[in-house]
């Protein structure tokens, strides 16, 4: 009877019917459809060959990560530890290539198998130890990141030049990460429909207790399911810091979220039993997608995050939708669907191709604006000092009749080459860049170079490319001055504590350079501690505190940004500009009115709306062919109580 009624419902509604059942099986497919024929219809810049690689390489690092994830989703598990797997690996492997010398295919083995091994870890944990999924990767999270950070010592290390390759494009023009992501996408659809393995996920996923009772060996099933879990995150680390040309102690932070959303948004289920490697890679797409359709329309970095957010959420619903009226996902290994499933995704390519390239008139006839378009890079927009830069380049931007777009990498490399192959690949007419990393910048730098489109930076230079000109102040010699201000403030002796910037940012080591060099002048002045605290306000108060705790004698604080600075400030109460002399960098107006004040002592200020007024500046005149200086110093100032009041910023 049930035959009976769906054969004569699917008669009664005919075509309609019919395609409404194709949309609801495939909601990942239909989203992702929509989002193509959308952002080609608001973006005469997303439908071209260069950026359609530049969305496939975007997504490369996402996906492979996610494949690993899904076996492990599938199996009604977790691991948030990719991210950190994916930067240790790849630390692992430039550390042993390139500082101790081990043959390349070795250290690759090492890379490989370090994975393997937070896997296993992760596996004992969960099967033979009981911890929640969430518990023991979270802590393998922490680990994975810690342990990169003490190999590295927090710099990044140049990778390889004989695997920096996978990061290169093959003809010129396909790029290798696209390839990789393919093959490991067919590895990853094998072991689930294929093998025992992929079996027994799903057999776990659906009733783990039913698998244990008809016989599977579920707790040696879940060691192979986390170790399979961490080869796959040891493959993105690799590619990842093969795009960077560097293994990055803090690179994918934060990818493991973006990995569980491309599962989720593939159609697998966080209660396990569901989940396909195609669907897995379309979510990797749709994010791909999204990010690079949103800076090509020049959206808020803030407001992106929302709308990343909010199309998750619906991705998901749109799942429920399916399911509730009783569609279901075809399992992986079954061959009953198969034909099928090649025929949808065949359908949905020419309407896809049919739509997009109808749309693709609305942009035929457009004729290009006649202001110069400019893309400005920043490390991150949580920092008053890049907002500053930020003011600063807009203001005058407006001023010369400049289209400026401006996109927050948050400070993460990769996003960040992400942003800077979207401005090449759309045809920007000049790029002015603030590196989060100076090497891993270098890549995406290149291909701004062979595009002939000038480039400037700015606060901080880019290794092994051309830049038109650096715009910068020394961050080296800034810290000269503020180690020499507090000691000279000290009379000489006394005893500091230096809160210390981003690990693996320039900045950061820089900065530090210039407090070691400054205070070897002044032998009586005794360091008691240096703690990083992230150029965060919050982590300075965090760690002040406790520095307190140990050394309440403390008299002098260098910090490596006034926003660590305020934070101390905030710690040391009363005693701050009293008992305890506080020196902040940047001159930030936070910083300032700290300053004027009298809490902190003085800030090592920089200028940064002169920074990014320079920088604008400098990438017109290069774009109009003038000649620029190689680089473009912006003097640093110590401003004190004596003189806040007379400085502009």
């Amino acid at each position: 009877m049930a035959a009976d009624t769906l054969k004569s419902t699917t008669g009664a509604g005919g075509g309609a019917a019919a395609v409404r059942r194709l949309l609801l099986d495939n909601g990942a497919l239909t989203a992702l459809i929509v989002l193509v024929i959308a952002m080609s219809a608001l973006s005469g810049d997303f439908l071209t060959t260069d950026n359609l690689l530049n969305v496939g390489v975007q997504a490369a690092v996402t996906a492979i990560l996610a494949f690993g994830v899904t076996f492990v989703i599938v199996s009604a598990g977790i691991d948030l530890s990719v991210g950190s797997v994916a930067a240790l690996s790849a630390t692992v492997l430039a550390w042993s290539a390139t500082s101790h010398g081990v043959p390349v295919v070795l250290a690759v083995v090492l890379a490989v198998a370090t994975g393997i091994a937070a896997g296993l870890v992760n596996g004992f944990l969960i099967a033979y130890g009981k911890l929640p999924p969430f518990i023991a990767t979270l802590a393998m999270l922490s680990v994975a990141r810690g342990l990169s950070l003490v190999i590295s010592e927090g710099s990044p290390i140049a990778f390889p030049d004989s695997v920096s390759h996978l990061g290169d494009t093959l003809g010129g023009w396909l790029p290798v990460p696209v390839l990789v992501m393919v093959v490991m996408g067919l590895i990853a659809a094998f072991v689930l429909g294929r093998t025992y393995i992929g079996r027994s996920m799903y057999a776990i996923g659906g009733n783990e207790e039913a698998a244990r009772l008809s016989g599977l060996r579920v707790k040696r099933q879940k060691l192979a399911i986390y170790a399979l879990s961490g080869v796959f995150a040891a493959a993105a680390g690799v590619v990842l810091a093969s795009r960077l040309s560097s293994a990055q102690p803090q690179a994918a932070d934060g990818y493991e979220l973006d990995a569980i959303a491309a599962v989720v948004i593939g159609g697998a289920s966080l209660a396990g039993g569901t989940g396909k490697a195609s669907g897995t890679l379309i979510g990797a797409l749709i994010l791909a997608v999204l990010r690079n359709g949103l800076n090509l329309l020049s959206v808020s970095a803030f407001w992106q995050q929302v709308v990343i957010g909010v199309v998750i959420a619906l991705a998901v619903l749109l799942d429920t939708v399916r399911r509730k009226a009783g569609a279901t996902p075809v399992a992986a290994g079954t061959g009953g669907g198969k034909g099928r499933q090649a025929a949808t995704y065949g359908l949905a390519a020419v309407v896809t191709v049919a739509v997009v390239g109808a749309t693709s008139f609305l942009h035929g006839g457009a004729s290009s604006t006649a202001n110069p378009k400019v893309g400005l890079a920043l490390s991150t927009l949580n920092n008053p000092f890049f907002v500053q830069i930020q003011s600063g380049a807009k203001a005058e931007a407006k001023k010369l009749g400049v289209d400026l777009t401006v996109t927050d990498a948050q400070n993460d490399a990769s996003q960040q080459a992400n942003q800077l192959q979207n401005f090449t690949s759309s045809g920007y007419d000049a790029i002015v860049v603030n590196p989060v990393d100076s090497d891993a910048a270098g890549p995406a730098v290149r291909a701004a170079d062979k595009a002939e489109i000038p480039v400037v930076a700015v606060d901080r230079g880019v290794n092994k490319a051309t830049t038109d000109t650096l715009v910068a102040s020394d961050n080296v010699a800034g810290g000269e001055l503020a180690a020499r201000t507090v000691a000279e403030k000290l009379g000489g002796t006394g005893r500091i504590v230096i809160l210390q910037g981003q690990a693996g940012t320039s900045a950061a080591r820089e900065r530090a350079e210039g407090f070691a060099k400054g205070l070897k002048a002044y032998p009586g002045i005794r360091v008691l501690a240096q703690q990083p605290a992230d150029f965060d306000r919050t982590k300075g108060l965090d760690v002040m505190s406790n520095l307190l705790q140990a050394h309440p004698d403390v008299q002098g604080v260098i910090a490596a940004n006034d926003e660590m600075a305020l934070g101390a400030i905030k710690a040391l109460g009363s005693k701050a500009g009293k008992s305890v002399q506080v020196v902040g960098f940047d001159g930030t107006p936070d910083g300032l009115t700290a300053v004027g004040n009298g809490t902190l002592y003085a800030s090592v200020a920089q200028q940064p709306s002169e920074l990014g007024r320079i920088a604008v500046d400098n990438a017109l005149a290069a774009l109009r062919g003038k000649k620029v200086a190689e680089t473009v110093k912006v003097p640093v100032k110590v401003v004190t109580k004596e003189n806040v009041a007379g400085f502009g910023g």
